[in-house]
């Protein structure tokens, strides 16, 4: 669970500074507990997998953004509230199902840690 709302936190934390503390909560995590606890293994490599994707998925938006000079600002500022509620609701899921013990898998994320 806190592998999962670590990401918030250091979001919440990093986000003047362009939010990259979104990986570093799970990151620590799940580099301290893989080997102890197997759940946390999971856990661990599933919310850093997602939140890179997401990262990936904002970096995309805002290149496309400049590389129009703005004027995909239109269309790139919406995706990137949606992306980023997406991102919000689907780490709050994923919070409530590792509390209860079950292993949660975000849907479209890229398995980059595996």
């Amino acid at each position: 669970m806190f592998a999962h709302l670590s990401s918030i936190l250091g979001g919440l934390l990093t986000s003047a500074f362009g939010g990259w503390g979104v990986f570093l909560g799970p990151l620590v995590i799940w580099l301290v507990k893989k080997e102890e606890i197997p759940f946390v293994d999971d856990q661990g490599k599933e919310a850093l997998n997602f939140n890179i994707t997401v990262a990936i998925a904002c970096v995309s938006l805002l290149i496309l953004t400049f590389a129009t000079l703005g004027i995909g600002a239109l269309l790139t500022i919406p995706l990137m509230i949606i992306v980023c509620i997406g991102w919000l609701v689907l780490t709050i899921m994923a919070s409530i199902k590792a509390n209860e013990g079950v292993r949660y898998r975000y849907p479209f994320t890229l398995r980059l840690i595996k």
